[in-house]
C-alpha cells in the first residue's frame, strides 16, 4: 500500500504542476517519472537528516559539510527539473496550444510573468510550484465528489483521528524565538531553535479522554479542537503547512474510494502491525499489507473506469 499512495501522490502533483500522469494510462515519460520519483524521496531522506551543528555549534563543521554538499546539489537537481517544465511549458503557451484547454499551474504563472516579469521571475515560478494544490471527490453509484465530504462526518473523524494519533510528522517545523520570552513558565531566550511536538500534545491525557483509544467520534465538533490548539497535525496560523486543503480532499477521495469500491482484509490472522518506524514522517515499521476484491454492486462502475 505505501509504494501504490506514494505514486498517488506523486500523479496528483505533478498533474497539478504540469497537466500530466507519471503512473498508470496515459503516463508521460518514464524516465522523467523515475527522475521525479528520486528528487523526492531523496528530498524526505535528507530532510529527516541531523544537522550536529545546529544543536552543538561547536560541532558545526565535523560532519555537517558532507550534508550541506548533499543538499546542494539536491537543490540544483529539482531547480534544473522545475526549470525543464517551465521551459516545455513555455513553447506550447508560445505556439497557443495550451489554449484550447484548461490551464495548469505552470501555463498560469507564465501567463503572469508576461504582466508582471520583475516579479514572476523562473526562480520564483519554480519556487510556487512546490506548494498548495486542489482536487476533487465523490461517493455511491458514481465515484465520490467533493461536495459528498460535508455529508459524510464519520469518515472525516476516522481521518481526524488517524491524524491524532498517527501525525504525519512528530514536530512540526523548526521555528526560533525572535527576542527573549517567557511560554508556560520557561524563560526562551533570543535565538533558540524551537520545536513543537504535536504527537505528545495529541497524546496528552490531560487534553484528550482515552488518548490511546481509536475514537473517530471524538471529532463532531473538529472546529473546536483546533481552536483550542490541542489537535495540530497541520500545524497553525500563518506558519501552518499550506497543503492542508490538498491533504483533507485527497485522503478524503482516497480513503472514501478505497472503502466505497473494495472490500478489504488482513493478509493473515495476525493484527496489523501499528508499530512506527524512524523518519522525517513517522512511517510504518513494517509497509502494510493488505488484500482487496471489488465490490459486487460497484462492479459495473469499475469495469467502465
Amino acid at each position: 500500500m505505501k509504494s501504490t499512495f506514494f505514486e498517488l501522490t506523486l500523479n496528483v502533483l505533478i498533474r497539478i504542476i504540469a497537466g500530466k500522469r507519471y503512473y498508470g494510462e496515459h503516463m508521460a515519460d518514464l524516465e522523467e517519472a523515475n527522475w521525479f520519483k528520486r528528487i523526492v524521496t531523496e528530498t524526505f531522506e535528507l530532510s529527516g537528516a541531523t544537522n550536529i551543528g545546529d544543536f552543538v555549534p561547536a560541532l558545526k563543521y565535523l560532519g555537517v559539510r558532507g550534508l550541506e554538499k548533499k543538499l546542494v546539489i539536491l537543490q540544483k537537481k529539482g531547480d534544473g527539473f522545475m526549470q525543464d517544465l517551465i521551459e516545455e511549458h513555455r513553447k506550447l503557451q508560445s505556439s497557443s496550444v495550451s489554449e484550447q484547454k484548461r490551464k495548469t499551474k505552470v501555463e498560469v504563472l507564465l501567463s503572469l510573468q508576461e504582466t508582471e516579469p520583475e516579479y514572476y521571475t523562473d526562480e520564483i515560478i519554480r519556487g510556487i510550484m512546490q506548494t498548495e494544490i486542489d482536487n476533487h471527490i465523490g461517493q455511491s453509484c458514481r465515484l465520490l465528489e467533493e461536495s459528498d465530504l460535508p455529508k459524510l462526518p464519520y469518515l472525516q473523524g476516522i481521518i481526524s483521528e488517524t491524524l491524532r494519533m498517527y501525525p504525519t510528522g512528530p514536530l512540526l517545523a523548526p521555528h526560533e524565538s525572535v527576542k527573549d520570552c517567557t511560554v508556560g513558565g520557561f524563560h526562551v531566550p533570543r535565538g533558540t531553535m524551537l520545536f513543537m511536538n504535536i504527537w505528545a500534545i495529541q497524546h496528552n491525557p490531560k487534553l484528550w479522554a482515552q488518548p490511546d483509544q481509536f475514537k473517530p467520534e471524538r471529532f463532531h465538533n473538529l472546529q473546536e479542537e483546533r481552536d483550542g490548539f490541542v489537535w495540530l497535525p497541520f500545524g497553525a496560523g500563518r506558519r501552518g503547512c499550506p497543503g492542508e486543503g490538498l491533504a483533507t480532499r485527497i485522503v478524503g477521495l482516497t480513503l472514501g474510494s478505497l472503502i466505497q469500491c473494495f472490500e478489504w482484509e488482513r493478509i493473515g490472522e495476525e493484527m496489523v502491525d501499528m508499530r512506527e518506524g524512524t523518519g522525517l514522517t513517522m512511517p510504518r515499521a513494517q509497509p502494510l499489507l493488505a488484500k482487496c476484491r471489488p465490490r459486487p454492486k460497484m462492479l459495473a462502475l469499475l469495469s467502465q473506469l
